[in-house]
């Protein structure tokens, strides 16, 4: 596996941009958020991205795994197999507790006060200070606490119902995930397991009615997405026989994301639900100028939307607002269901990002480029020594980007 800094034989600054005068200025598709089987994934392995990219003219990836770089090598060795630009990212729930106690909805519709919160091009090979991946191992940690415990709930539930068949972590862990099993993998193994010992499409129907304490399954035998969302609604959510709250060390607060996120050479930023299906917006979000002002008062001036659940026109004039303050804004289709979308980014209900959106999400992916290969070189990429954005270098960061994009796909 690929060890090695993709950018340890790139030119330096001055003969890479040198190289890109009078070369092609085109908009690239990209796709810069989307899981993998490190950590839940409609994929079924990491190549199955590239490959899908490829057939989709999709050339600059970005990984974004929940808690974990553990795909980096893997990714990094695919992007120059395919010549398809490779972005660093992760991703973590943090909690804001003062938003939790005023019932204050964040960019999770459900529980008050969770922050997801993503990091855009961190270091590769990976890097971060001790005491940065003592936090990082912890939450690690008690992800696989709180699923292990739902397996062991689940076992118990499937023994009083007398279904003849149980799990262990390990079993799930090595069947369905990498190094972190997640409620999801849990999920997927209920379904499989009972499409592989049920045999007629009535009696799966009635031993979901079992599984479910009554309730019959709405989704279709076909619909293994809808199955398994309501595995988990009726199984692993809060109320269900193999829920399991989540320990507070499960979470980091918002500040100690932004600080491991910057040790590991990232960019911090916030992923944002905007419209849900309904056109609702959550309470931290339904004000386009106080999320800025909020943002920027917490040290984050990126964003990052996952257009598929947004529809256009809002997604349009949210963009149009936080390109106007030189936000690095990027794109991605996300990709943590079983549902298996296209990897070319579209808003919801499959309609195209119009020329001007497409630019915007590409200048997002150069200005990370730009950074990933400055951090590469020794040198402060997009953040300077405090952590604060140089958004006025916004062009100067999307022009080198360009060139180092450029120079690893051709």
């Amino acid at each position: 596996m690929n060890k090695r800094s993709i950018f340890a034989a790139f030119p330096e600054m001055p003969v890479l941009l040198a190289e890109a005068k009078g070369k092609s200025t085109n908009t690239l598709l990209v796709n810069g958020h989307f899981h993998t089987p490190f950590s839940f994934s409609a994929f079924t392995e990491i190549e199955q991205v590239f490959k899908m990219a490829e057939a989709e003219g999709v050339q600059v990836l970005g990984i974004n795994d929940f808690y974990t770089t553990d795909g980096y090598s893997e990714f990094a060795d695919l992007a120059a197999k395919y010549k398809i630009f490779p972005l660093f990212n992760i991703e973590f729930m943090s909690l804001q507790k003062d938003l939790q106690e005023a019932n204050v909805r964040v960019n999770d519709p459900a529980n008050p006060g969770r922050t997801y919160m993503s990091g855009k091009g961190l270091s590769f090979p990976f890097k971060i200070g001790k005491p940065e991946k003592a936090l990082l191992e912890q939450v690690q940690h008690e992800s696989n606490v709180q699923t292990a415990e739902m397996v062991e709930k689940l076992n118990a539930f499937l023994a009083e119902i007398n279904v003849g068949f149980s799990f262990t972590f390990d079993e799930l862990k090595t069947r369905y995930a990498k190094n972190m099993l997640r409620e999801r993998h849990i999920a997927k193994a209920l379904r499989i397991a009972i499409d592989e010992k049920i045999s007629t499409p009535e009696e799966k129907k009635a031993f979901y009615t079992l599984v479910f304490s009554g309730k019959e399954l709405k989704s279709k035998l076909t619909d293994f997405t809808g199955i398994e969302n309501e595995i988990r609604a009726n199984l692993l959510k809060t109320g269900g026989r193999a829920f399991v709250p989540e320990d507070p060390k499960a979470f980091l607060s918002l500040d100690q994301v932004i600080q491991v996120i910057i040790s590991a050479g990232g960019i911090p930023c916030y992923p944002v639900l905007l419209d849900d299906a309904k056109g609702f917006f959550t309470d931290y979000e339904g004000n386009f100028v106080k999320l800025y002002e909020t943002l920027i008062s917490k040290g984050i001036y990126s964003i990052e939307l996952i257009p598929g659940r947004n529809t256009f026109a809002v997604l349009k004039d949210f963009v149009t607002f936080f390109r106007s303050k030189n936000f690095l804004i990027t794109f991605g289709t996300e990709h943590n269901t079983p549902q298996l979308d296209p990897v070319k980014v579209t808003c919801s209900g499959g309609v195209e990002l119009d020329e001007e959106l497409e630019r915007i999400g590409y200048e997002g992916a150069c200005i990370i480029a730009a950074h990933q290969y400055l951090i590469a070189k020794g040198e402060e990429g997009f953040l300077d020594a405090a952590g604060i954005a140089k958004t006025k270098k916004y062009a100067a960061f999307v022009e080198l980007g360009q060139a180092v994009i450029n120079h690893f796909i051709k």
